[in-house]
């Protein structure tokens, strides 16, 4: 099976997407120059080509992209190809309505734009395969060929009636029975029993709420119809060329794709990371988006697409200050990343995207950005043979599931005010500034490995994750987990005494009496055991529980409806935490059971703002912050990217970073 090191051959990827049809055929050549230059040695072709390859239904137009993939290997840069089937071409539209996708409300989403198919279609299936059938038959045998990057950001929903078929088709595989599904949807609530497939619809525009269940199995049937698309072009790629490995990138912690079950049927997984750059926590999700995409991979991943400079779809879209977009590339690649690109190299002039930054932007090569792309080319060639290929060792795994987070977002539930994506972010958040490595895990996955498990909040459980969890515990691992988990099960129906009762004996829970959601100004105050020093805020939520004499009160509510009641338990090596405490409390928490649990910091005693990231042999150093710092060191070691050897301390400038290896040794 073909996989990253496939194509990184010991390198670092270091490129992006390259839209030459945007451009006269004359600039072809002045890119491929600036690219060596830049030390460039990937590009992504092809993305949104489709009307460039086929202009008219069945024509064939591959010229342009037979010279380019020959420009492309005479200056010694790879090509990850991409199949053009996100972007169909208007004709599709015109001549097939059936191919473009419907609203909930059956309004037709048109083109005009992109990402405009119906991922149900048999006339865009048909006619997406015939494209990559001859994409594939054609630049197989390439030398330039290194990657297969099948569509781009599958994102499309669609609530038509060949969806509606195709959805009955996977019930029917999941259930068997109408009578099995009505059982697992409830439809004995609000008279909605189902008498045969052919009455059950998508959850299109309704009077009121929606059956929740019926919502859930919808996500998961978008996912996975989506996914076969990506199967089926990979397959014929595939079978072209099976020495090359195929990709699809994901977004960042987008809720439309089940990550986990896509990562599992690619060779390389690849994201497209974009923190804001006037985020303060802009770092940590770029670290949290690593560590999420590296476990989805299991070992090294690729960016596919980041921002040189600023996007074009924030309501305010401000550039990256000097040496940021340098830090966050590093970042990327410490945190297990072997390929660094973005979106795109030349910035376009005209076009949607075309105040989205590139890494040859308007301001040509006297522009700051493509001085700075130029220097981290030339960091990535020296580093990259250091690290290639490399893992990074976690003792925490934080575990997030999709399916979770389908059913508890819906609407009907206690509070429209409790995100799961931000829950997730804010313990990750605390382990990160504790310095501790960290994976994602599913709530299935063996988790014998890791000394603590982190579970932020996962409304929906099912009972092998439950067990899971359990035997976890019993087998000495620390488990810390967040509120409003184990509640239901996996087709949404609340568990008995409104949580897992496997559960609640694990924490030492006796009774769930209420949640009590907080309104978003609302705060609850939480006292410690050991005194003030245990005090802190929790925000978002709260809980009503009766320990059974178990638990210890780790820290109890102070005033108000729940006074007296646990915020924090614990019960052996298993912990719950009932409200969000604020960062800082949140922080010392996590700090506490994962010293607790033996887990010490990649590098202890950093300066505020410096992250201390180890792969393989090489130990990272990266500063967040503005002001010139000092970090002591484990030893004598030498920085790769400067080549200044170090006898137990490093200088970091404002968004500093070295890439230190010991010589102790030597």
């Amino acid at each position: 099976m073909p996989s990253l090191s496939d194509a990184t051959r010991g390198r670092i990827l270091f490129g992006g997407d390259y839209n030459p049809e945007q451009w006269p055929e004359e600039v072809w050549a002045e890119d491929a120059r600036l690219m060596r230059e830049a030390g460039v040695n990937s590009v992504t072709l092809g993305v949104f080509s489709w009307a460039r390859i086929e202009p008219q239904p069945g024509a064939r137009e591959f010229g342009w992209l037979d010279r380019l993939m020959d420009l492309m290997h005479a200056h010694g840069i790879g090509v990850v190809l991409a199949t053009p089937t996100s972007s169909p071409p208007p004709w599709m539209g015109a001549r097939h309505p059936e191919t473009l996708p419907r609203a909930e409300d059956g309004s037709v989403v048109w083109y005009g734009s992109r990402q405009h198919f119906c991922a149900s279609s048999p006339v865009y299936r048909r006619h997406a395969a015939a494209l990559t059938e001859d994409l594939a038959a054609r630049y197989a045998g390439h030398p330039a060929l290194t990657v297969w990057h099948i569509n781009n950001e599958y994102c499309t929903s669609c609530w038509c009636d060949a969806t509606a078929e195709h959805f009955r088709r996977w019930l029917a595989g999941r259930y068997t029975t109408v009578a099995a599904l009505n059982e697992a949807w409830g439809t004995a609530f609000w008279s909605q029993r189902y008498d045969s497939w052919a009455e059950i619809l998508p959850p299109r525009k309704a009077q009121y709420l929606h059956n929740p269940a019926q919502v859930l199995d919808f996500r998961r049937f978008t996912s996975d119809a989506l996914m076969e698309c990506y199967v089926a072009e990979r397959d014929i790629v595939a079978r072209h060329s099976p020495h090359i490995p195929v990709t699809t990138n994901f977004m960042p912690l987008w809720s439309g794709q089940d990550a986990w079950a896509w990562a599992a049927e690619e060779d390389i997984v690849s994201v497209d990371i974009y923190p804001d750059p006037r985020d303060p926590q802009g770092g940590q999700y770029n670290a949290m988006l690593a560590d999420m995409t590296r476990s989805q991979a299991g070992g090294p991943w690729m960016v596919m697409e980041q921002a040189a400079g600023a996007v074009n779809w924030r309501a305010v879209n401000h550039p990256k200050p000097a040496g940021l977009n340098r830090l966050w590339s590093l970042q990327a690649v410490a945190r297990g990343a072997d390929a660094v690109c973005y979106f795109q190299w030349r910035q376009s002039r005209q076009g949607a995207e075309k105040f989205h930054s590139g890494m040859l932007g308007h301001a040509g090569e006297q522009g700051r950005t493509f001085g700075e792309v130029r220097q981290l080319g030339a960091e990535l060639e020296i580093v990259g043979p250091e690290v290639s290929g490399a893992g990074v060792t976690a003792d925490v795994a934080v575990l997030h599931d999709w399916d979770a987070w389908w059913a508890g977002s819906q609407e009907g539930r206690p509070s429209s005010l409790l995100s799961y994506t931000e829950v997730v972010q804010a313990w990750h958040r605390g382990l990160w500034e504790n310095g501790v490595a960290t994976d994602f895990a599913r709530p299935e996955a063996d988790l014998s490995a890791y000394r603590m498990v982190a579970v932020p909040h996962l409304y929906l459980l099912t009972d092998a994750a439950v067990d899971n969890l359990v035997a976890y515990v019993r087998g000495g691992g620390t488990l810390v987990c967040g509120f409003f988990t184990g509640i239901a099960d996996e087709d949404d129906r609340v568990r008995p005494g409104g949580m897992d009762p496997r559960l609640r004996e694990l924490f030492g829970i006796r009774t769930v009496h209420e949640w009590w959601p907080l309104d978003a100004d609302e705060v609850v105050r939480c006292a410690g055991s050991s005194g003030d020093s245990g005090d802190f805020e929790g925000r978002v939520w709260s809980e009503e529980l009766e320990p059974d004499g178990s638990a210890e009160t780790v820290a109890a509510y102070r005033g108000g409806e729940l006074d007296g009641f646990p915020a924090v338990l614990r019960r052996g090596t298993a912990w719950y935490v009932s409200t969000l405490p604020a960062p800082e409390a949140l922080r010392a928490l996590l700090g506490r059971t994962a010293g607790a649990a033996g887990v010490r910091p990649v590098l202890a005693d950093l300066p505020a703002g410096v992250e201390a990231v180890r792969r393989g042999d090489v130990l990272f150093l990266l500063h967040h912050g503005r002001s010139r710092v000092s970090v002591t060191l484990p030893g004598p070691h030498i920085d790769l990217l400067t080549g200044t050897k170090t006898d137990g301390r490093v200088e970091l400038d404002r968004y500093g970073v070295a890439a230190l290896r010991s010589t102790t040794a030597a």
